[in-house]
Formats: structure tokens, C-alpha cells, sequence
């Protein structure tokens, strides 16, 4: 089974098997043909040292020319039932005093065995025959012949058909356990793939309308628990992504329907008959200030989608966070006065940031203490250290956040009024340009509220 031109983890695993099986059976054959051939060896010496020295007891007998008869029919004789056994005897001149019936061995080959491997195992070959012999250098009784060179040998056809026949029931039982044990290799791998079949039809069934779906850890084996624990992990956080998408697209809709609404009814308004240039002067100062309200949202739903693919690299430099505070003050103060808030800050000190944005963020939250707060209440600015990090807390007195909600607070167009009411003052998006900001330079944000007072904690590393 081929997908896309790679082999697939069942077949993997069937060849696997099979080349496994293969070399342990041609590796065990070997073994026992070793084992069978040394053992034919050993009885092929037993017989061939024991013939080597009944030799040597009877060539001590010999003492003359004359002796050669009788020993050679005391040998015919003792050699009678040996099928197969060859013996020769030559002297050192090379000629032949016995042979048996079949002993055509060549004198030099023997002279040279006796001399360099004397009763070491050789294999001679004769004709289509082949015999395993034995050569040595015997004493002889006689006075001419000091010694004498003799060679015993055995025909070993027999173990050579057996041999034979044995390799070839080795093949073929290798060739026969090999396809039996791809067979059972291959329905062992399809069995113990299951599982992964199993979590593939169930992956099948997730699509974007049913991102709930899990895979279920506690019935897979355990070298896939991690797996489907992943692919788990994975669908939760897809399927986060999808609604927190879902809600974003509803929300920007709505977000959007509302200036787009004003702006057809003004217009529609304005058309519907004659009026004056002061008239018409209002109504485009009415539709720019929703034409702003829309470029912003744009370019804050812009600037959030560039910190989420981490394309926010700010520019860093040594920022007083005491100055950009005051500046903040600055800015808010003839809005502060209006509502009568009073605006505080306490501590000091330096991080390594993009002074821009961490103005914007900064800002933010004061606009949103601003107003949110209680007319005539304080907003507190405290800036601390503590371990390399720096905070900067901002504190406002006004309507207590539902702590169910206190998690939502920086998600886009987020609004803890559940009638969702437009407020003109901002676009839905600071609190969460603003995690997105301090994120963007490694720091945190977080949110409390309880009896009236809201806190916001923003920490970020201290400058070096």
C-alpha cells in the first residue's frame, strides 16, 4: 500500500519481518550444517586414525622385500567391509609398495601431506570421487626402508548427498517460513495498527462545524496516548481559534453595521431634500467623525493581527516610565477635570521598550480608568520593582467587574455591559492592543477588581 510514493507502515513492518525471520533460520541452518559436517569429520577421522594405526603396528613387521605379500593380504584383509577406504603406501622414492583397488593418489601430493600436515584432515579429489585422507610418515621393520609414507582415505559421496540434501530443505524451508511469517507479520501489523485506522476515522469526523470532537486517550495503546493527547491538544486550541474567529466576525460586523448604519440614514437624510451649506457643513462633520471612528478600528484591528503572527518588533530603548506617566497626565488632565478625577503617581523606574507603543498601551488603560471612573474619585499610578521586573499598577474607583468576566476583559470588543451599547469614545480594541503590546515586549498583564476599585498590573523586565 503506496500513498503519495512512500511505503506505508504496514508493508514497513511486513519486511521487517521477513528479512528478520529469513537471517535468523539461514543463520541457524549454518550452524547445524556446520555442526553436521564437523560431526561427519570427526567419524571420518575416528575411522581413518584407527585404520593409521593398524598400519603402524604392521609396517613394524616388515623386515624384508618378502614381507610385502603377506602384509599386503593382512591389510586386504583387514580392510574388508570398509566400503569406501582407500589406503596407499609408497616409499620416499615415491613407489608404490600397496594400493587398494581405487587408491590413485598422486605420490608427490602424498609425500608433501605427510610432510607438511602429517594426519591433518585433506579432501583429494579423484575423477568425479572426493575423499577425505589422512598422510603420515610410518616406521617400517625393514633394513632398505627406514619409514615409509602412508595415505587413508574415505569416500565421502554419501555425506555430500546428504549435505546436499539438506541445503536444499533448508531454502526451502526458509523460502516457505519466510512467506508464512510475512503473512502472519502482515496481520500482526494490520492488527496493531488498528488503533491509528481507528483514530483516522474518527479525525475524519472533525471539521470546522464540529470542532469539539476528541479522540479518546484512554483506549488507545500507550506508545499513541501521547499522540492523540497532542492531536487533542491541537483540536482545543483549533477549536478556540474558530470561535474566538466566530466572535470576532460578529463582532466587527456589529461593530461596523452601526457607523455604516449612521452614515447611509445621514446621507439618505440629506438627500431627501434642499438644504442650506451650514446643513450640509453639519452633516459631513457628522459623517467624518464616523469615518475616523472606522479608520481607527481598522488600524487597531490591523496593528492586532500583526502582534498575533508576531510581526510587532518593537524598536527598543530606555524608557522612564515616571516621564511617560506624566506626559499621560498631561494629556488626560483637561478630561480628568470635567468628570473632577484626580490623577496620582508614585515610584519610578527605567525598561528597555518601544516608546511609542508603550505610551499607547500605557494610555489606553488611562483612558479606560478615565472612563470608567467615579466623578470626583482618584486614579493611582504606582510604579514598583521587585527581581529584575518592573510593575506599573493602575488603580481606578468606579463599577466593580464581574470576576466571571475579568477574563474577557482584553478580547476584542469585549464589553462587560451584556446590551453591548456603541460608546463613542472608543472601538473595543485598547485593552486588548494593549496585552498584545506588552506581550509583544515579554511582559504581562493582569486585571483585579472587588468593591468598587479596578486594578490594572502591567509587568515588564527591567532595563539592563
Amino acid at each position: 500500500m503506496r500513498l503519495g510514493g512512500k511505503t506505508s507502515i504496514t508493508r514497513r513492518l511486513t519486511l521487517l519481518f521477513v528479512t528478520a525471520s529469513s537471517v535468523v533460520l539461514l543463520a541457524l541452518g549454518f550452524v547445524i550444517a556446520s555442526t553436521v559436517e564437523k560431526h561427519f569429520e570427526a567419524l571420518d577421522m575416528e575411522a581413518l586414525t584407527d585404520k593409521m594405526e593398524l598400519l603402524r603396528n604392521a609396517l613394524v613387521l616388515l623386515k624384508s622385500q618378502d614381507d610385502l605379500k603377506p602384509l599386503a593380504q593382512q591389510l586386504d584383509h583387514s580392510l574388508a567391509g570398509h566400503h569406501g577406504l582407500e589406503v596407499m603406501v609408497i616409499d620416499k622414492n615415491k613407489t608404490v609398495l600397496f594400493a587398494t583397488s581405487n587408491a590413485h593418489f598422486d605420490p608427490g601430493l602424498m609425500l608433501a601431506s605427510a610432510t607438511q600436515r602429517p594426519q591433518q584432515p585433506i579432501l583429494w579429489t579423484l575423477g568425479q570421487q572426493t575423499y577425505r585422507a589422512i598422510a603420515a610418515e610410518l616406521p617400517s621393520g625393514s633394513s632398505a626402508r627406514s619409514s615409509v609414507i602412508v595415505a587413508v582415505a574415505t569416500d565421502i559421496a554419501h555425506h555430500q548427498t546428504y549435505m546436499s540434501s539438506f541445503l536444499h530443505t533448508l531454502w526451502l524451508f526458509v523460502a516457505g517460513a519466510a512467506a508464512l511469517t510475512g503473512l502472519l507479520g502482515w496481520a500482526a501489523a494490520r492488527r496493531g495498527l488498528a488503533p491509528l485506522r481507528a483514530m483516522r476515522e474518527q479525525t475524519h469526523a472533525v471539521t470546522a462545524q464540529q470542532l469539539s470532537q476528541r479522540l479518546p486517550v484512554e483506549s488507545v495503546p500507550v506508545e499513541l496516548a501521547e499522540l492523540a493527547q497532542s492531536l487533542n491538544e491541537m483540536l482545543a486550541r483549533l477549536e478556540e481559534a474558530f470561535r474566538r474567529l466566530s466572535d470576532f466576525s460578529s463582532d466587527i460586523a456589529h461593530e461596523l453595521r452601526t457607523p455604516v448604519t449612521n452614515l447611509m440614514t445621514q446621507t439618505q437624510v440629506a438627500l431627501s431634500r434642499t438644504r442650506s451649506a451650514e446643513e450640509y457643513h453639519s452633516i459631513l462633520e457628522s459623517n467624518a467623525e464616523e469615518f475616523e471612528r472606522m479608520a481607527r478600528m481598522i488600524s487597531d484591528m490591523l496593528l492586532l493581527a500583526k502582534a498575533e503572527n508576531d510581526l510587532v518588533v518593537p524598536t527598543r530603548e530606555k524608557v522612564n516610565l515616571a516621564d511617560e506617566v506624566r506626559v499621560l497626565f498631561d494629556y488626560y488632565e483637561a478630561v480628568a477635570e470635567e468628570k473632577g478625577l484626580h490623577l496620582t503617581a508614585e515610584g519610578h523606574g527605567e525598561v528597555t521598550a518601544d516608546r511609542l507603543m508603550l505610551r499607547r498601551a500605557l494610555g489606553n488603560l488611562l483612558s479606560n480608568a478615565v472612563r470608567h471612573s467615579t466623578v470626583g474619585s482618584t486614579i493611582r499610578v504606582n510604579i514598583s520593582s521587585n527581581q529584575g521586573m518592573i510593575s506599573i499598577g493602575m488603580e481606578n474607583t468606579g463599577d466593580t467587574i464581574p470576576a466571571e468576566y475579568l477574563d474577557r476583559v482584553f478580547d476584542r470588543f469585549f464589553r462587560v455591559d451584556p446590551s453591548r451599547q456603541r460608546n463613542s469614545q472608543g472601538t473595543g480594541l485598547g485593552l486588548a492592543i494593549t496585552k498584545s503590546i506588552v506581550l509583544a515586549h515579554g511582559g504581562r498583564i493582569t486585571v483585579a477588581s472587588s468593591e468598587a476599585v479596578t486594578a490594572f498590573t502591567v509587568t515588564l523586565p527591567r532595563a539592563a
